[in-house]
């Protein structure tokens, strides 16, 4: 019998794209021979991973999950819109969220945690061999508080939990969770509306306001304003961007809040929850943001095709 060292899995895994476990379960199988190892996977559909490993997946789903103090957001990505509406990919979505809220928001560790008999890891190079899209997971984060409530939003929601878009909005409070959890909503909504930076001008990255206190002080140079005039003019500016890009500062979309900020609207809520509320973060997934999808060209493929012929 050979002896089967991790060396070995890992160039199976490398070749075929099939999971940890089932490279090894492969070399097991065939007395560590790799060519026997690599026919075993592909009469079993599990390397077919690897020939769609180079394929963009820009589609899928945005899955949130939370449980009391404790939330998640993770994104699961596909090829297609098709696949998104598959109920096996849509299992494997909430499937990995529940994983994420088990084990935190590390990558590495929720591909490697046990879902039944085999990883996360796993359970998706299966997934991709049965449906056969390349699918991959792209990113995951979590936020907790020690009382109080995390509450999500899902936008566009196909299931329950997993749509185009997904928000969840940490709330730490004595107050009353039932209360906490329906005011926890309404901010996550309007987090995925108006889409802030973050939650307080101390939360923003110091070179977009530097940017922005460029771009106005630049504009009012050009029209001949004096430097002191300049410098309250720009100190203003930086007010009205606060209000637009920062969650507390922003007016609340919701109407029972009569334009009022988040702030202030979290302040009225105080005597409705029975104690101080504190947000203390905010996440936001938007499905594929910053991923760079191929354009094809049809029908260029189908004369390319011709012209092999």
């Amino acid at each position: 019998m050979a002896t089967i060292t991790a060396a070995m899995v890992k160039d199976l895994r490398e070749t075929t794209g099939a999971g940890m476990m089932d490279c090894k379960a492969a070399l097991t199988e065939n007395d560590g021979d790799m060519q026997a190892a690599i026919d075993w996977l592909r009469k079993k559909g599990l390397s077919k991973a690897a020939k769609k490993a180079g394929r963009v997946a820009a589609e899928g789903l945005i899955g949130a999950l939370t449980v009391a103090t404790k939330g998640v957001v993770v994104e699961v990505n596909s090829e297609t819109d098709f696949v998104a509406r598959n109920g096996q990919f849509q299992g494997l979505v909430k499937m990995i969220a529940q994983v994420a809220l088990d084990v935190g928001a590390d990558m590495e560790k929720i591909k490697a945690a046990k879902v039944g008999n085999v990883t996360v890891e796993t359970a998706i190079a299966d997934a991709i061999a049965t449906i056969g899209e390349n699918m991959t997971l792209r990113r995951a984060a979590a936020l907790e508080v020690s009382k109080g409530v995390v509450s999500s939003y899902v936008h566009n929601a196909v299931i329950e939990g997993a749509g185009k878009m997904g928000v969840i909005v940490a709330l730490e409070s004595a107050g009353k969770t039932d209360e906490l959890a329906i005011l926890g909503k309404q901010i996550a909504m309007h987090v995925a509306a108006a889409n802030p930076l973050a939650l307080d001008p101390a939360g923003l990255d110091p070179a977009a306001v530097k940017r922005e206190k460029d771009v106005l002080a630049d504009k009012y140079r050009q029209q001949g304003k004096p430097e002191n005039v300049i410098e309250k003019i720009v100190e203003s500016g930086l007010k009205t961007y606060y209000k637009e890009v920062c969650l507390l500062e922003q007016a609340s979309i919701h109407a029972e809040h009569g334009g009022k900020s988040v702030a202030q609207a979290l302040k009225e809520a105080e005597g409705k929850v029975g104690a101080p509320i504190k947000v203390t973060g905010f996440l936001r997934y938007a499905l594929g943001e910053g991923i760079e999808r191929q354009e094809s060209d049809f029908a260029a493929e189908v004369a390319a095709v011709s012209g092999q012929k």
